[in-house]
Formats: structure tokens, sequence, C-alpha cells
């Protein structure tokens, strides 16, 4: 196993840590948590860098890398329901979505046809990410007080628009796609 395929393993082991350390202990330990957070985010930057760069795209990584991200946002925004930051209907859409597109990327796959990630997918992301980073620092035990949950939210509200946005969008280019093979 190369470098940036170890890098996404390691993506996906840390999310049990993140979930530790926001809902299965006592109280949540926001600092902890966030910094799990954000290092999971950086392994996703870094696998890919390295991947591109050293010329390691893998088959395994590239099927792998998709799956720990949303491993990664899904159990984030899970456990931020558990705390109460966020209602559970925006993480319905937002997962929801995730999942619907990975099948019909899956489903196309098995046809020979590829459908490339689009940039929405990757504004999604990056909102999801702010978002998650805010909302957790606004948990009790913070040092930052009550401002990071209303710019969580707020920036959540508008990555549960892109994610419908681009769901549409992925179900658009799927059946023209199909159309167009089958």
């Amino acid at each position: 196993m190369n470098l940036p395929t170890t890098l996404t393993v390691i993506r996906i082991f840390l999310i049990p840590v993140l979930m530790v350390f926001l809902i299965a202990t006592a109280r949540p330990y926001p600092i902890v948590a966030v910094t799990v957070f954000l290092l999971a985010v950086l392994t996703d930057w870094l696998d890919g860098h390295l991947a591109r760069r050293r010329r390691q795209v893998t088959t395994l990584g590239t099927l792998l890398d998709p799956v720990a991200d949303k491993l990664l946002i899904a159990a984030a925004l899970i456990s931020l329901v558990e705390v109460d930051k966020i209602p559970a209907w925006i993480v319905v859409l937002i997962v929801g979505r995730d999942i619907a597109v990975t099948g019909l990327r899956g489903i196309a796959a098995a046809q020979g046809v590829v459908i490339a990630a689009s940039d929405w997918g990757k504004v999604k992301m990056a909102a999801e990410v702010v978002a998650v980073t805010l909302l957790i620092l606004s948990l009790r035990g913070a040092p930052l007080g009550d401002w990071p949950v209303w710019l969580g939210r707020g920036v959540l509200w508008g990555a549960m628009a892109i994610a419908v946005f681009s769901g549409v969008d992925y179900f658009r280019r799927f059946w023209r796609q199909i159309d167009l093979h089958g």
C-alpha cells in the first residue's frame, strides 16, 4: 500500500477517534475533536496531492478516498446531531445525497461510464468542513463563545443547498450519460 492510500486509511481510523471526543464521553472535548477532525481533513488534501505528485494514483485509492470523505463528514454531522447542534433532517439530506451520488456513480461505472466529480461537490465538501469545524468549536467547553454555532449553522445551510443542487446535477449528468451509452 502506498503513502497516499495509507493516509486515506488513517483518515478512516480517525473517524471513531473523532466520535469518541464528540459523543462517547461524559462531556465533549471540542479542542481535541476539532484537532482530530482537521487532521483527518488534512490527510484528505495530502493523499490527493501526494498521489498526483508521485504518480501513485491507484484503483484502491481512487475508490477509497471518496468513501473516506463521506464517512468522515457523515460521522461528524451525525455526532453533531447527537449533541443537539444541528437538526437531523439536514444531515439526512446531505448524507442521503452522498449515498445517492455514490450509487449513481457505481451504476454508471458498471456500464463503463465515468461521471467525474463536479466542482460543486468540492465546494460542498469545503463548506461542510468549515461548518463542522465551527460547530465543534461551539460545543460546551470551547473557548470561543456562541458565535461559531450561528456561523456554523449558516454555512451548513449553504452546504445543504449545494448538496441538493449538486445532487440534481449528478442525476442529470447520470441520465444524459446513460442515455448516450444505453
